[in-house]
Formats: structure tokens, C-alpha cells, sequence
């Protein structure tokens, strides 16, 4: 899914970013909303100050990390009773809850969305909707993923629709929790997120749950899921995008420092052109900047622009504003990139 949530808190894990929140297998699920409001969110929801707005960060998607795991099968029901029906009739099963709901159409979607522009693993796990139903999640979540960086509020409208229909799928927990995190309603996407983790066996997203409940207020429980044997099993992108979570949590807690050496990790000693590193690098620079490091934060900016191939963060920009090129010039530049 994309970008990132607008309403997040300011200051977030290193500047302002959220958890990258990638890693869904859902086209739409991907990485919550990642160009949308201020810049300082990475795609998905780093941390950072990825063109997306909003709080600090982490990986969502576990820094877009990988996952695993099948979805429950929603075939099984109990047999259908009485009411005067044969032996025969009343030793078939009941179709799901779900499936027998009301068909709820949800925000409307375009003709030319089909739901065939979905992975087909995702595609195969919704066949165990009917195929009505099965039809239509496809299509939400394709509308959760186009719209994540740009109308977060109406890409949680097509999560929530899909999940009226499909709840008992991980992938459409995912895309829920995902969705909610991007509109910043960090309760919903904590719970459809834990979800998804049981539900899957997946750990990609431990980061974006580490970040809201930053933005509940509680850096606290934040840190301690960073401590957890589940943040030792991370991938390296996962485990970048939970440092910046730290990151932001120290500073939440009004302790500047300990988010500068938060940061001060292996995965930034590596210095990739990955998009997870340009987001550490760029939320290093943000926590040097905050405790007066200047010079060091526009080395960290440049190196963090010579990364971002995908334009995730606005390191180029602030580090311009930083050699003190006007509001008006720094615009300029931009377009002539």
C-alpha cells in the first residue's frame, strides 16, 4: 500500500515519518499512503520525512519486509439444521457469515477496475468468498491501493467495505490495517494489523503496530515491542523501519539523544541505494538536526537524497532550505529534477 497517513503526529520516529508499510501482497495493501500531506512520511509510513506526512516512523511492512503464511480456510461451517429438511439436505454445510451478509457495494468503483490487477496468491485466497463477494473485495482492494497516497480518507472507505465481506482473511485484515494507519486511526489499524499477524504468521508489518501505538500516546509500549523475540526475526528493512519507530519514541519521550543513537545501527553503516535506507538515513539526519547537529544532519540529508531513487523522502529539498536557498528556489529545483 503506499503512503502515508495523513494526521499523524509531527516529530515522529525521525522527522516526522511513519512505518513504510509495505510488504502487502494486496495491490492495495502494499504501503499506507505515501505522498500525502507534509512531507515527512515515507512510502508507507516510515519514518523520516517521506513526501507523506506524518509521524515518525517505522516499517509498517515492516519496512516492507517479507511475509508468509496462508490465509484460514473459510470453507468450514457447521451443518445446516431442521426446518423439515431431508437427512441430505441437513448434512451440508452453511456457507459462512460472510457470504450469506447482504451484498454492501461500499464507495463506488471505477468500471475498468476488474480485481484481476491483484497478485494471484491474493486472488487465490479470496476464493474462498463466493465468487460475488470474492469479486468485489478484489476490486476494494485495488481502490484501498490507488488511493492509500493520495485520499487516505476514501482508501479506508474501500478497506472497510472489503472487510465487511472478507474479515476472516488475512490479506483483507492487512489491506483493513493498513488502510486505517494511512487515515490515522491508529486503534482500528493496531487491531486489524494484530490480525493479520495471527491470522498469517507474517511479521512485516511489526513495525507500523510498533508506530501506532506511538500514535495512541504510548511510546512506551512502542519500545517494548521493539524488545520483543518477534523484532529479532525481522528481515533488514524491517529492522530499519522499527529503529526509526525507536527513534520517534525516544523523541516522543523528550529524549533527543537516545533517538540519535537509536539510529546508530548496522543497517545505516550499509549505505544502499534501497528505498528503507534513504528513510533511516534521512530520519538520522532529522534527530542530528534536532539536537543542534547541524552540519552532520546536511551530510545525512545529502547522503539520504543520493538514495531515495523512488523519491520517498524531501532529503534534496531540506537539505537546500539547510544551505539556505530560498522556499522559491528549492521549487525551482524540484522541477527542473
Amino acid at each position: 500500500m503506499a503512503g502515508k497517513a495523513n494526521g499523524a503526529r509531527s516529530g515522529g520516529s525521525a522527522g516526522g515519518q511513519r512505518p513504510s508499510g509495505g510488504g502487502s501482497r494486496s495491490g492495495s495493501a502494499g504501503r499506507p499512503p505515501a505522498k500525502g500531506g507534509s512531507k515527512g512520511g515515507a512510502k508507507g509510513g516510515t519514518s523520516g520525512g517521506a513526501k507523506g506526512g506524518s509521524r515518525g516512523g517505522s516499517s509498517a511492512g515492516g519496512g516492507r519486509g517479507g511475509s508468509s503464511g496462508r490465509a484460514p480456510s473459510s470453507t468450514a461451517g457447521r451443518p445446516a439444521g431442521g426446518g423439515g429438511r431431508g437427512a441430505g439436505d441437513r448434512s451440508r454445510t452453511e456457507r459462512p457469515a460472510s457470504d450469506r451478509a447482504p451484498l454492501d457495494a461500499g464507495p463506488p468503483i471505477p468500471d475498468e477496475i476488474t480485481g484481476s490487477e491483484l497478485d494471484p496468491e491474493v486472488r487465490r485466497e479470496l476464493l474462498t468468498l463466493s465468487k460475488v463477494h470474492s469479486d468485489l473485495v478484489a476490486r476494494h482492494l485495488v481502490m484501498t491501493g490507488e488511493l492509500l497516497g493520495v485520499q487516505p480518507e476514501l482508501a479506508y472507505a474501500h478497506a472497510q467495505a472489503a472487510r465487511r465481506l472478507g474479515s476472516r482473511l488475512a490479506v483483507v485484515r492487512e489491506a483493513s490495517g493498513i488502510a486505517a494507519y494511512g487515515a490515522g486511526k491508529y486503534g482500528e489499524a493496531l487491531a486489524d494489523l494484530r490480525a493479520y499477524r495471527r491470522m498469517s504468521g507474517r511479521l512485516d508489518h511489526l513495525p507500523m503496530e510498533a508506530d501506532c501505538e506511538r500514535g495512541l500516546g504510548r511510546p512506551d509500549r512502542a519500545l517494548a515491542v521493539a524488545s520483543t523475540p518477534e523484532a529479532q526475526r525481522l528481515d533488514i528493512a524491517g529492522r530499519a523501519e522499527l529503529r526509526m519507530v525507536v527513534s520517534g519514541a525516544r523523541r516522543d519521550l523528550g529524549q533527543p539523544e537516545a533517538a540519535v543513537t537509536a539510529l546508530q545501527t548496522p543497517e545505516l553503516r550499509r549505505r544502499v541505494e534501497e528505498g528503507w535506507w534513504a528513510r533511516l538515513a534521512y530520519a538520522y539526519a532529522e534527530a542530528l538536526l534536532e539536537v543542534g547537529r547541524r552540519d552532520e544532519a546536511m551530510t545525512w540529508f545529502g547522503r539520504s537524497a543520493e538514495a531515495d531513487r523512488e523519491g520517498d523522502t524531501d532529503a534534496a529539498e531540506r537539505l537546500a532550505g539547510l544551505e539556505g536557498f530560498s522556499f522559491a528556489e528549492i521549487a525551482e529545483m524540484a522541477e527542473d529534477d
